[in-house]
This record gives structure tokens, sequence and C-alpha cells, in this order.
């Protein structure tokens, strides 16, 4: 009996890497035809792991991976991974730190409160729908009269054809249905962020890749990590040091787990998009490269902005464009969904648009998500519910996306009491976690240590 261990096995990498060879302009197509002509099997269409284990090929593998990953590729030039080099090629235009309003001692812990609140809402109601494709997503909704998406999805009413042709994410259905939700549930999209605060009480705001490392070896599962992550922990265990962790052998280093992590940069940087996304840039760079970094810097950025109290969301999602190479597949790809989402009021067209430009990516691929989450903001107009719903409704990596959409229009909603009762009265205020010392921990408590980071000098 052979152990099928997703996302790590050579065997499983190779389609993956040719893949991303394909996208950013490596000539793969002699090492390609070694793998086929060998039996190699392409990349899984969804989950980590072929269906069936091939360990045989498992050396070929690991030779292809090391070939593959000396192939240049045209795109460097416009997509560097070197902070400095980032830094020079974005070239922002004014943003300097902004300061932060006074409007009470309170006014910045409320943001962060209604922040936490909005990440964790949005996140589980894309949960039993993530890895669905995006028919299934919209049959699901709309057999329970819930499109446009408008709150949790149920199996309440769904004939049962329908459920067997489109079953809910088997890990997720049980704690994220509008009959099941008790709480918030674990969830990788929630873990990042805790790990991130816990890195921050650690080490300060100096902290370096390999202090990131070190908190995950210590207090991370390794059975909670994902794609690119579970790649680099591996590397990790394996004697390889930041930042070859992020390369060697990892296909994945350009989806979007740096982006997910990339919240309580934002956070405890208000008025300062910069710092933010180089904090960003300092935790994204132990797993990813290029565009997966750009992706958490991103992030980081927006959330920065937002955190002011100041800005709306179409003057955050400006800084975070701002801080990332302008040429780069990202940060067209973010146009896109702003100029989509701006020009076409219908919110599934935008989605069918997007769906078939960046439809060649891989569902966790940061660069379509990048885009659904910038269309869905700008849509959303600062408007939580319409937020959350939109970037849900839009498929691909939906907890993500909308833990993302939730955390930026929590911010700017300002204040927990202004977020609808439909999302947050399910919460209970209680968070489930493996990462030590928070599991149950509520997000009242959350916000005042964030706050605490986000006002230390």
């Amino acid at each position: 009996m052979n152990l099928r261990l997703t996302w790590v096995q050579p065997e499983d990498l190779v389609g993956h890497e040719l893949r991303q060879a394909a996208e950013d302009g490596r000539d793969a197509h002699a090492l390609a035809a070694r793998w086929y002509e060998a039996g190699g099997p392409p990349a899984p269409p969804t989950a980590g792991a072929s269906e069936l284990p091939r360990p045989d090929l498992r050396r070929l593998a690991e030779e292809l991976l090391d070939s593959l990953a000396t192939l240049p590729t045209p795109l460097s030039g416009d997509e560097p991974t070197a902070l400095p080099e980032i830094q020079a090629s974005a070239a922002p235009h004014d943003l300097s730190p902004t300061p932060v309003p006074g409007a009470g001692p309170d006014a910045l812990r409320d943001r962060l409160h209604a922040a936490w609140l909005g990440r964790a809402a949005g996140c589980l109601l894309g949960k039993p729908v993530e890895k669905l494709p995006l028919p299934a997503i919209r049959a699901l909704a709309r057999a329970s009269g819930n499109w446009p998406l408008s709150t949790w999805f149920t199996a309440r009413g769904v004939p049962p054809e329908l459920l067997a042709a489109h079953p809910w994410n088997r890990r997720s259905a049980t704690t994220s249905l509008a009959e099941n939700i008790d709480g918030m549930p674990e969830d990788d999209d929630l873990n990042y962020p805790l790990l991130n605060l816990l890195l921050l009480r650690r080490y300060g705001r100096g902290f370096t890749t390999a202090d990131v490392a070190r908190l995950w070896l210590d207090e991370l599962p390794a059975g909670r990590t994902f794609t690119a992550e579970r790649v680099a922990y591996r590397n990790l265990l394996d004697g390889v040091e930041p930042p070859l962790t992020a390369v060697r052998r990892n296909p994945f280093r350009e989806w979007i787990g740096a982006q997910i992590r990339a919240d309580v940069h934002g956070w405890t940087h208000p008025g300062d998009p910069v710092a933010a996304a180089a904090q960003a840039y300092r935790d994204a760079a132990l797993t990813h490269t290029a565009n997966g970094v750009y992706g958490a810097m991103f992030v980081a950025a927006t959330l920065a902005t937002a955190a002011t109290g100041t800005a709306d969301v179409h003057r955050s999602l400006a800084a975070g464009l701002d801080v990332i190479p302008p040429r780069s597949r990202l940060a067209g790809a973010v146009r896109l969904g702003i100029a989509s989402a701006r020009a076409t009021p219908d919110f599934d067209t935008v989605v069918d648009r997007l769906h078939t430009e960046l439809g060649g990516y891989h569902w966790v691929h940061a660069v379509p998500n990048a885009a659904l989450l910038a269309a869905a903001l700008t849509h959303g107009d600062g408007d939580f519910s319409r937020s959350v719903c939109a970037a849900v409704s839009g498929g691909w990596d939906t907890d993500s996306n909308g833990a993302t959409a939730g955390s930026v229009a929590g911010l700017l909603a300002g204040h927990p009491d202004r977020l609808p009762e439909r999302w947050t009265t399910p919460l209970k205020n209680r968070l489930a976690t493996s990462v030590p010392s928070f599991d149950g921990i509520g997000f009242d408590t959350l916000a005042d240590l964030t706050h605490l980071e986000a006002v230390r000098p």
C-alpha cells in the first residue's frame, strides 16, 4: 500500500511545474516529452495528489523538477522577486505614511475588530463550495433561492440529485452550512493571521524570513499546511534555508498561499502601505516568488490604506497596486478585475469575463484570484455583504477570497456593530484553531492583541 501525501510527492509536482513553465514562458517541451513518454500523469486537477500513486516515477520526477528549475524565463525582468527590484519596478506614487486621525483611542481597535469578524465571516461563507466549479456554485445557491448570493449556503431545499452531482466540500459542510454553523471553525485562512500575530509578539516588526520559519516549526502543525506552505515546510525539514525554501521543487510558489497570510501586516501598519507591503514580503519570501509575493504585498498595502478610516475601497485598491510591479501578470489581472467591475453592473457577467480571460490558471493561483478579489471589492463599493458575496460567488478559491474581501470591507465598515448580524451572530465570538494558545479565542480579544501591535513604537 502506497501513502498518498498531498502537495509534496515529486510525481504529483511535475505536472504542476510544467504548467507553471508554460505560464512563465520557459521552454519545457523536451522535459515534458520525457515525462509523458514515461507515463507520467498531468497535474492533479483539483486536489494535491493523483488518483493513483506512482512511486515508480519518483526518481524521474525529481530529476525533471531540478531540470525545470534551471530553465530561464523571459518574464524575469517584469516579474522580479528580490524586494529592492520589486520596489524599483513598482516606483509608487506618493505613498508616504498617512497620519491616522485621532477619532478616539478605540477607533482603530474597532476597525480591527470588524476586520477580524469580516475575515472570519467571508471565509466561512466560502468554505462549503471550495473546489467546486462555478456552474455548481451557482446551481446550488439558486436551488435554495440564494442567488444572487446574499447569505450562507444551505442544503435545505436543494434537490438530492443536485447535491449528489455537486457535493459540498467534505471537510467543511458539517461546520459551514447555515444549519450547521456554531462558531468559527478552524481554517488556514484564519490560522495564518493568528501565526502572524504571534510572530509580531515574539519577534517584533523587525522579524526576518528565518524567524517566520522558526515560528512555523515551533507552532504550526505540518498537516495544517497546503500547497507552497507544505513544500516549504518539507524543505525546512530537509535543511534547506529561506529563500531557497520557496523555489526548491515548489511549483506552487505563485499560488495564493502568501496572500492569505498578509492581513496582519496590513492591519498593523495603518496609513503606511509601503511598510505593510515590505513586512508582507518578508513573510511571503519563505514560500513564494514573483506573483505569489505580489499577491501578499498587494493585499497588505490595500489593508493598510483601508485601516486609516479615511480611504474608500477604490483608493485602498489603488494603493495596493502601487506597491507591485506594474507589468506583472498579477497587476494586469487586478486592473482587469477593477475595470470589468466598473464597466459592468451585473457581477455574473464580470465573473464570466474573468473566467474566460484567466481560467487557464489553477483555481488556487494568485493571478486569477487577485483579479476576482479586486473585482468583488470594486463591485461592493464598501458594502460588506455585497463585497463578501461577490468574492465567493465568483468561484476559484472561495474561502480565501471571501476572507480577504471580508477583511477589507470590515475595516471600511469601521465598527463590528456596522456588520450585519446575520454574518456575525453565528460566529459566537469564538474561533477554533490548532495554533497553540489561541483555540476558542474571541474576536474582541484578537482585536485587542492586534491593536497593541499596531500602536507599538
